[in-house]
């Protein structure tokens, strides 16, 4: 059976004091062991948080990564520079890196690979947009972008993906998929991968969901039996919000 995920992704928010108010008041509330509860903080914060959460069952994982190993790439953070402060997970793909820094899926897929090869586990984010829901191309849109970035991958690989299914018409504008088009894209996402490995492999991926999850939607959404949690953007900055949600899954 797929555990439950619920994966807060900061994005470029909280300072110092704001992370370790956070990471302290969600630590002194009782977290079940049937729901991984991981936060994304950013970078300069990332050292603490992973100090701060050590003894805990909260996971701390990055915002992104590059490529490359090392090298002159002014402002980036590489696998090995990840793993040297202990965070052993990476969010790839997200929709405000592919549409504000032009991420490609080949872009992707080669980081991906780099992820991969440092044994790094991934949550991959992908997604259509508005436009492409409103063609009735939504789920063209994703099996390429899946296609593209790992469809290449052996099976073995996949052993350490977590996929976030984030429509991008949903994030942060307040519109959410209903708890039925949640459903029927995960579904779809499983027999996709069913297809180009095997039913077996397409079981226990995890897929998430990410589009305006609040607490009062949460229930609705991972009920659903292709839904596997969430990855949270807004409501993750709340303990109060965040922890309900974890509640729900």
């Amino acid at each position: 059976m797929r555990k439950k995920i619920v994966a807060g992704n900061w994005k470029m928010n909280n300072n110092k004091s704001e992370t370790i108010d956070f990471i302290q008041s969600l630590k002194k509330l009782t977290l079940s062991s049937r729901v991984r509860v991981i936060i994304a903080p950013a970078f300069t914060h990332l050292a603490q948080a992973e100090e701060m959460t050590r003894e805990s069952p909260l996971e701390v994982v990055a915002q992104n990564m590059n490529a490359e190993k090392s090298g002159a790439f002014t402002g980036e953070i590489s696998a090995t520079m990840l793993q040297s402060i202990g965070i052993k997970s990476v969010i790839l793909g997200h929709s405000e890196r592919r549409a504000y820094y032009n991420e490609s899926d080949l872009a992707l897929k080669d980081k991906v690979a780099a992820a991969l090869n440092n044994d790094m586990e991934i949550i991959f984010c992908f997604g259509e947009k508005l436009s492409d829901r409103k063609r009735d191309n939504h789920f063209d849109v994703v099996k390429s972008q899946l296609t593209s970035a790992l469809f290449g991958l052996n099976a073995h690989s996949w052993s350490n993906l977590i996929l976030a299914y984030e429509p991008v018409w949903a994030i942060g504008t307040g519109e959410t998929a209903t708890p039925e088009q949640a459903q029927e894209m995960h579904a779809y996402i499983r027999s996709i991968i069913a297809e180009k490995y095997d039913q077996s492999l397409a079981n226990v991926v995890p897929i998430l969901y990410g589009g305006s999850v609040k607490p009062n939607n949460a229930p609705a959404i991972f009920s659903q039996p292709d839904v596997d949690g969430g990855l949270i953007g807004g409501a993750a900055l709340k303990v109060d919000d965040f922890y309900a949600i974890v509640q729900s899954a």
